[in-house]
């Protein structure tokens, strides 16, 4: 990519978009654009093919998407096929009409089977069924790759599809019904240690930045103790869904970031793939550390960082979801790319973060 080329980034507040945007910027691009969702609907077909008209992007980054952790993909199950379906068909459509020279689509390792082998390389998907809690979504992001690839292979555009593993970070959501498993659990270990700590300025300063279900800094102790002991959160107890058994990859969101403007700068289509190849598939690339962690060790570090002294309960009769996710990141690494930031220390940074919010 030239330093001054237009380089539209789709999603640039998310957590994804807002770590490739600065990423961008520290390695010297210094012509960005980006909409946030009131400027620009990915959702509205025309309104996307209005914006490429007027901007004429010449590199994509596709990081907008509608997500969520395990109970939203329970609860949401249309919304998360249908608006990541839409999203994707407008701006990679669009992109292909405006001629844009190279476009990266973000996608997830809830991609692959749930009884996929460990480490899961790439030439695991649609060998067995999906996850059944996030099965929309996982078959919306198929359908982006797959729509990458297939251009590709027919109009010989240059569309590369990284699937990257569990992301955490700056700019991260903390929604406690919408957000992911990490920030989760940040948030409810905070909460519950200013619970027990008896710090109720520090709560109503959290809800009052992130109400939950209406409820914000104003509201009656009664009202907070009511709203966050459903999801859980009390001074002496934090209890989270599930066994606490299953293991998970964590990458922190800024090195996602890095390896996505790396693959953009040095990977092309051809690389992706075995020359000769009869059948072209599996194209895509997987973005993750390799290592993995438990959900119980995970909270156990996150109390260990926040200093909370209740219990740690769960509730088994709530999902686990899928048992084990880890990638093998070795196309990656053999590409030429490595993260450096282990989940002891991510977790420390994530805190942080949190905590100057």
């Amino acid at each position: 990519m030239e330093k001054n080329a237009k380089i539209y980034v789709a999603g640039h507040r998310g957590l994804v978009g807002s770590a490739i945007w600065k990423n961008l910027q520290e390695k010297g691009y210094t012509n960005l654009t980006g909409r946030t969702h009131q400027e620009l609907d990915l959702l509205d077909a025309a309104a996307v093919r209005r914006f490429f008209d007027d901007e004429q992007p010449e590199y994509v980054f596709l990081a907008a998407a509608f997500v969520g952790g395990i109970m939203a993909n329970s609860i949401y199950r249309a919304d998360f096929i249908y608006k990541n379906l839409q999203i994707q068909q407008n701006v990679i459509g669009e992109s292909f009409r405006h001629n844009v020279k190279k476009l990266l689509f973000l996608g997830s390792t809830c991609i692959y089977p749930r009884e996929a082998e460990q480490p899961m390389k790439e030439n695991v998907l649609l060998t067995s069924p999906l996850e059944y809690t996030n099965e929309p979504y996982a078959i919306a992001k198929i359908a982006g790759l797959k729509m990458c690839e297939s251009f590709n292979l027919q109009y010989g555009t240059n569309y590369i599809a990284v699937m990257p593993t569990n992301l955490y970070g700056p700019n991260d959501n903390f929604d406690l019904e919408r957000s992911h498993v990490l920030p989760a659990m940040i948030r409810k270990i905070h909460l519950a240690n200013c619970l027990k700590r008896g710090d109720w300025k520090a709560v109503r300063h959290d809800l009052d930045l992130r109400p939950v279900e209406g409820v914000d800094g104003n509201c009656s102790e009664e009202d907070i103790l009511r709203i966050l002991g459903k999801y859980g959160i009390s001074g002496d107890e934090i209890k989270l869904w599930g066994t606490g058994t299953p293991l998970r990859e964590f990458l922190w969101s800024e090195e996602m970031a890095d390896a996505s403007v790396f693959v953009m700068e040095h990977v092309d289509f051809k690389d992706t793939y075995t020359a000769n190849d009869k059948e072209v598939r599996n194209c895509h690339i997987n973005i993750g550390t390799g290592k993995e962690i438990s959900i119980r060790q995970l909270a156990e570090l996150i109390i260990k960082t926040v200093g909370y002294q209740g219990r740690l309960t769960f509730d088994s009769s709530k999902p686990d979801g899928t048992l084990r996710k880890l990638t093998d990141p070795s196309k990656l690494h053999a590409l030429g790319w490595h993260h450096k930031i282990d989940i002891e220390e991510g977790v420390k940074l994530m805190y942080n973060w949190y905590l100057k919010g």
